[in-house]
């Protein structure tokens, strides 16, 4: 091992690329992130991918235009939305969020 190390080039951040994607800080409810956790673990995805593919799908549905890097017209023609995610797989998980964020509506009406 050197006694002295040269960091004068060094960079400050993540090692790993995020090619197409940007880190942000967003405050959400509580029962957003509580369902989009629940949602994930029992289809053993991410959270962050889950409310990811939610937003682009609605999106996706709000404009008919192409969202993200993958640049599909549709996610019915989309073979993967996210890497590892098939159209199907979005669907059902859009399906279980929509069912859970229905039941956060009921339960917080007055």
């Amino acid at each position: 091992m050197k006694n002295e190390h040269d960091f004068s080039d060094a960079k400050r951040g993540a090692i790993a690329s995020s090619k197409g994607k940007t880190r942000i800080t967003i405050m959400l409810d509580d029962v957003v992130i509580e369902a989009a956790r629940a949602l994930a673990e029992s289809e053993g995805y991410g959270y962050q991918t889950v409310i990811n593919n939610t937003l682009r799908q609605a999106l996706l549905n709000e404009k008919g235009k192409t969202v993200g890097a993958d640049q599909h017209t549709a996610v019915g023609n989309a073979p993967h939305i996210n890497e590892g995610i098939t159209t199907a797989e979005l669907q059902n998980l859009e399906k279980k969020l929509a069912e859970a964020l229905n039941e956060i509506h009921r339960v917080m009406k007055p």
